[in-house]
């Protein structure tokens, strides 16, 4: 009873994390800029970097890089025309990655706060974190649930105006902002990108892959923080390996499907 009481929390993160990140991996997808959440997340890690060297200001700090992380990402159609876009999110990352072990570097315990920052904490989330995410993430599903239409056309047609780009990017970038402190950037990744490719290999409509997703994610999460707390593991990462694993066992049967149906 007192390991089941130690672990809900986490898990309760794990499902939070879930079902906001596979619909945002369903946009991203679509998109075709499947690194711009790693990219974005590695910027904000610039602001989470920062604030071990000024203390007291960690989520403004994180919040600030965020909003101006999403304003670049927002020009994304239009640095389109001059650069591949996939390249310009890679060259974003790699300077967001080097700035940020820059500034780590200076710090007292830099390497155990670049992990952290990696591997996130996730098992040591307390109810009151648990809160203010939830309110977080249901404030930002709100606003997706007002906006769809609009989102979606940007999403699906490419068409939309500016503020409306950057509305989708910032919403993204202060989910990121609570992801980040609480999972890490490896997991927060992992959960963006891989329920819904799960999804999206079998599955055509949204709906459909999104529950695909959320059920992969969830048991995945679940198991991963099990064997994590048996076998004394870093939880991220457990996590991480058991959905990529997933993934190319998914994807072995799709292509096993794929070779029987064009023989018969």
């Amino acid at each position: 009873m007192e390991t089941l009481s130690l672990l809900i929390w986490p898990f309760l993160a794990c499902l939070l994390l879930i079902l906001i990140h596979t619909w945002f991996g369903v946009h991203i997808l679509e998109r075709g800029i499947i690194f711009v959440d790693l990219a974005l997340a590695q910027f904000i890690s610039i602001g989470i970097a920062c604030s071990m060297l000024v203390s007291g200001y960690r989520t403004p700090l994180a919040i600030g890089f965020a909003m101006f992380g999403a304003l670049i990402l927002a020009m994304t159609r239009r640095i389109a025309r001059h650069v591949n876009v996939e390249a310009f999110i890679g060259v974003l990352y790699i300077f967001s990655f080097g700035v940020c072990s820059l500034i780590l570097d200076r710090t007292a315990h830099g390497m155990e706060e670049f992990k952290a920052i990696l591997n996130g904490s996730i098992l040591w989330v307390t109810p009151e974190m648990l809160g203010s995410t939830a309110l977080l993430y249901g404030a930002v599903g709100l606003l997706h649930w007002f906006m769809r239409k609009r989102f979606h056309d940007l999403t699906f047609k490419g068409e939309g105006p500016l503020w409306v780009e950057f509305l989708f990017f910032a919403s993204f970038a202060l989910v990121l902002v609570k992801s980040v402190m609480i999972a890490g950037i490896l997991q927060v990744f992992s959960f963006l990108v891989v329920p819904a490719l799960l999804g999206w290999l079998f599955l055509k409509k949204t709906g459909q892959i999104l529950v695909a997703g959320w059920i992969a994610g969830t048991l995945v999460s679940s198991s991963g923080i099990a064997v994590s707390h048996l076998l004394d593991l870093p939880t991220a990462p457990v996590i991480v390996a058991g959905l990529a694993l997933l993934f190319f066992l998914s994807l072995a049967i799709k292509a096993c499907i794929h070779r029987n149906e064009a023989t018969t």
